[in-house]
């Protein structure tokens, strides 16, 4: 396995949180698209991006992927992700995982990012962490999905600045969370908007999934 890059003493450590859901019974929103042989590598596929765009973004210290799943855990430490297994159920406790672990090996920031991102690139997340950077202090930045209504990756700054509430309307409920705690909320559109949940989604993602890692 290949070891993580350690925090860098800078401005901000941030270290990305990659939580990964089991692969066995992945993206079954798609089974009207996919079979399930389908989907796995799909997901397989996904994860494998979205680790090597966090690994090669000049901005990020290190990465933790966190899964119940140790098949998962397995293939995003080939791709030199620090592997986390989580003791809790649901991504949010997940998320809560990764973050103490991260705080554990230095972040002062961390950046939430899903498997399901597929024009997720290392220039896309060096922009966001340099526009997050723009402000100073305690800080929420968001990225919405292109229907405004859930979180695509979502900034924290310090990592428990608030607690995280994916889920239904996680943007409502990040922005609520953040005005609750009295810091800076900021929402970032670009590249990180596009996540593939739907067969819609596949549509619109298919060719950006034939081509290479885009921003290398």
């Amino acid at each position: 396995m290949t070891p993580s890059r350690p925090a860098q003493p800078n401005a901000g450590a941030c270290w990305a949180i990659v939580p990964i859901r089991t692969l066995e019974g992945a993206k079954s929103r798609l089974g009207e698209v996919l079979d399930a042989e389908e989907r796995h590598d799909l997901a397989v596929a996904l994860l494998e991006r979205t680790v090597r765009a966090a690994v090669a973004a000049s901005l990020v210290a290190g990465v933790v992927a966190v899964s119940p799943d140790p098949a998962a855990l397995e293939i995003a430490a080939g791709g030199g992700a620090h592997p986390l297994r989580q003791r809790t159920s649901g991504l949010n406790a997940a998320v809560a995982e990764a973050r103490l672990e991260a705080r554990r090996l230095g972040a002062t920031e961390v950046l939430v990012l899903p498997t399901d991102l597929p024009q997720i690139s290392p220039s896309a997340i060096d922009e966001l962490i340099r526009a997050a950077r723009d402000t100073p202090g305690p800080l929420v930045l968001l990225v919405p999905d292109r229907h405004g209504r859930g979180t695509n990756a979502l900034f924290l700054r310090p990592p428990d600045v608030i607690e995280v509430a994916f889920g239904g309307d996680s943007r409502l409920a990040h922005a609520a969370r953040a005005g609750a705690a009295g810091v800076a909320y900021r929402e970032l559109d670009g590249p990180l908007a596009m996540d593939l949940d739907t067969p819609e989604d596949l549509v619109l993602a298919e060719p950006l999934l034939l081509g290479p890692l885009h921003g290398r």
